[in-house]
């Protein structure tokens, strides 16, 4: 009896430390802000789009959770050919609209002034530079800081930055909370289920997670979310909340009650004693508003 006892008690030992029991008995984790979001039905998804991309846009309505586009205006001093078309049909339709500007080498300051030209962007059309990787193929960080201080002394609004993983943790780590960084919202590229390490430091949380490209999926029905109307190859972004929640925060990033150029009239210089006052006045205006 003894003998049996303890073959029972070794046999029931090895199951439940058995790697298959651990499986079979470990919960499923549930998705959050950080895992698999996009599977919550109740999340807001976002496809981000250039002329190469094929769109049925008839297909694309079947999605009722896809509710924004962001789509590239221009690259360098390109433009995308199939911008104009598309924002039009996009606005006809209903969707939230956004625009994006790939930055390459060269000068920010030009291609800041030729980005809005191109995408002419109103107050409620998210604005966003791509950034890409940081490599000589792309814009440095010095540049990008130019790029994104310009695109607000001509908006009132800082740009959603795009970046990589490995882009966002030298950010992080090198330019921290106090840099013009911190004031634009993070598009974070990640291609996978889960971010198991956010480079927290500039940002405390992504605002939009692009986790599905031709990156991770290379073929059509194999990707980690499938959008109709669309191919493998297209962009997909979750936002970590519902529909409304993203049409309330759509843009992302508000424009400025008071606009640098605006707001200047206040700065009267009635008198020459008055001058190095107001002349002190209207540089820590300019300081607060980050434009020196």
């Amino acid at each position: 009896m003894k003998k049996l006892t303890l073959a029972l008690v070794l046999l029931l030992s090895a199951m439940f430390c058995s790697p298959s029991f651990a499986k079979v008995s470990q919960k499923p984790k549930k998705p959050s802000q950080y895992y698999i979001p996009w599977e919550n039905k109740k999340t807001a998804l976002i496809i981000d789009a250039y002329w190469g991309n094929e769109i049925n846009w008839d297909e694309l309505a079947k999605d009722k959770r896809v509710v924004a586009i962001i789509h590239k205006a221009s690259e360098g001093f390109r433009i995308d050919k199939e911008y104009a078309a598309r924002k039009k049909e996009a606005l006809k339709r209903g969707y939230l609209w956004g625009s994006y500007h790939l930055g390459r080498p060269g000068d920010p300051i030009a291609q800041a002034d030729h980005y809005l030209n191109v995408a002419k962007p109103t107050n409620n059309e998210l604005i966003a530079l791509d950034l890409g990787a940081i490599s000589s193929k792309f814009m440095s960080l010095d540049q990008a800081r130019q790029f994104i201080k310009h695109i607000h002394l001509k908006t009132g609004r800082y740009p959603v930055l795009y970046v990589n993983h490995l882009s966002a943790k030298k950010i992080s780590s090198e330019k921290g909370k106090q840099s013009i960084f911190a004031k634009t919202p993070l598009w974070y590229a990640r291609f996978r289920k889960d971010i198991p390490q956010f480079p927290k430091g500039t940002w405390e949380e992504y605002s939009l997670w692009q986790f599905s490209s031709e990156i991770n999926c290379k073929a059509q029905d194999q990707c980690l979310y499938n959008v109709p109307g669309t191919k493998y190859d297209m962009d997909v972004n979750v936002f970590f909340g519902t529909s409304e929640e993203l049409r309330a925060q759509w843009p992302l990033t508000n424009t400025s009650k008071t606009h640098p150029t605006k707001g200047l009239a206040k700065f009267k210089i009635n008198d020459r004693n008055s001058y190095v006052q107001n002349s002190y006045q209207f540089l820590n205006h300019f300081i607060k508003l980050d434009k020196i």
